[in-house]
C-alpha cells in the first residue's frame, strides 16, 4: 500500500469535511468540527471545503465527491457516517479518511481511515457531579437523540457523575428516536422535558443535537437548569443553561489535519477524553457563573480522580 504521508513539496493540501445531520449551524457537534477545519485553515494553512448533505442518504455520495476530486484528507462527522466511510475508503484506498465518532464494523478499520473517537462519558460524569450538586429536588433528567451505545456513553457517564454527587438522586432518561432524524426534532426534546420535569427533575442534561433547543424551551419555560453538550450552548439560553459537555471535535479535526501536513497520518483509533483535553465543561468564565464554587472544587477534584485513575467511568 503507497505511503498516506503527505508528499514533501507538494501544492496545498485539499481539505474536505461532511457535515452530521443537522449541518453547520448547529451550535454544537458540527459548528466544533467546523472551527477546527477553519483553524487548521488558518494555523496550517490547508485549503478547506466542506459539504452539507440534504439527505441522510446523501452522506456517501459526498464522502466519494471529495475522494474523486483528490482531496488529501476526507473527514465525515458523525457516527452514522461511519459504513459510508468504510465504503468510499475501501474505494479509495490511497485517499486518506477521518471519522468523527467513528465506530469500528465487525470487519476492522481499512488502514487509510483515521478513527477518531471521545470517551464522552468522562465529559458527562463531570456535569453530572454538577447536576447532582445542585439539584434541590433529587431528581435529575437526561434526554438523548438517536438510541444506540453512542449515545447511551452519555448517559451512563452521566448518571455516574450524579451518582457521585448525590447517591440518592434519581435520574430520569428518554431518548427522541432510533433513527439520525432523533437530532433534529426540537418538538420532541421539548415534549420528553416536559414529562422529565413532572417527574420531579430540575436539571436536566441532553445530548440530542438540534433536538437539544426542545430542551432548553422546556427548562426555560419551568425554571429550571439544563446542561448543553459538545459545545458550550449558553448562548441558546443564558441564564438557563448553567454549564456544558464540551467535546472537542475542533482539537480532533485540527490534530488529524496537521497529522496529514507533517507526514504523520496513521489509520486506526485516536481517542481522546479528559486525559488528552479531548472532553471537558464549562467551568470557568461568564457562561460558568451559575455553578457555585463549592461544586467547582468538588466537580475539580473528580476530574483529578479520573484523569490519575482512581475513578474509571463506565461507558455502558
Amino acid at each position: 500500500m503507497p505511503s498516506l504521508s503527505a508528499a514533501p513539496g507538494s501544492s496545498r493540501i485539499r481539505i474536505g469535511l461532511v457535515f452530521d445531520v443537522g449541518g453547520r449551524g448547529d451550535k454544537s457537534f458540527n459548528d466544533a468540527a467546523y472551527i477546527g477545519l477553519t483553524r487548521a485553515e488558518k494555523n496550517l494553512g490547508v485549503e478547506a471545503s466542506y459539504l452539507e448533505p440534504a439527505r441522510t442518504e446523501d452522506r456517501e455520495a459526498a464522502l466519494r465527491r471529495f475522494a474523486a476530486l483528490g482531496f488529501d484528507l476526507v473527514i465525515g462527522v458523525g457516527f452514522i457516517f461511519s459504513s459510508d466511510i468504510d465504503e468510499v475508503a475501501r474505494a479509495y484506498p490511497n485517499t486518506r479518511f477521518a471519522g468523527v465518532d467513528y465506530a469500528p464494523s465487525p470487519r476492522g478499520i481499512p488502514d487509510n481511515v483515521a478513527a477518531l473517537a471521545f470517551r464522552e462519558e468522562e465529559g458527562s460524569f463531570l456535569v453530572g457531579a454538577v447536576a447532582g450538586h445542585m439539584s434541590k429536588t433529587g431528581h435529575v433528567g437526561f434526554v438523548g437523540g438517536m438510541s444506540g451505545p453512542l449515545i447511551r456513553k452519555f448517559e451512563v457517564g452521566y448518571a455516574a457523575g450524579v451518582k457521585a454527587a448525590c447517591p440518592k438522586c434519581v435520574v430520569h432518561s428518554s431518548y427522541a428516536g432510533t433513527t439520525p432524524d432523533a437530532f433534529r426534532d426540537p418538538a420532541k426534546g421539548e415534549a420528553l422535558t416536559n414529562a422529565e420535569i413532572a417527574a420531579g427533575s430540575d436539571v436536566i442534561y441532553h445530548a440530542s443535537g438540534a433536538t437539544g433547543h426542545g430542551v432548553f424551551e422546556a427548562a426555560k419555560a419551568a425554571h429550571v437548569r439544563a446542561i448543553g453538550v459538545d459545545a458550550d450552548q449558553y448562548d441558546e439560553m443564558p441564564g438557563t443553561v448553567v454549564t456544558s459537555m464540551v467535546k472537542r471535535a475542533d482539537v480532533a479535526v485540527e490534530d488529524i489535519v496537521r497529522a496529514v501536513v507533517e507526514g504523520k497520518f496513521h489509520g486506526g483509533m485516536n481517542v481522546f477524553g479528559l486525559r488528552e483535553d479531548g472532553v471537558d465543561f464549562v467551568h470557568e468564565g461568564p457562561h460558568a457563573a451559575g455553578i457555585p464554587d463549592d461544586v467547582k472544587r468538588k466537580v475539580e477534584a473528580l476530574r483529578t480522580d479520573v484523569v490519575e485513575g482512581r475513578i474509571s467511568v463506565p461507558n455502558h
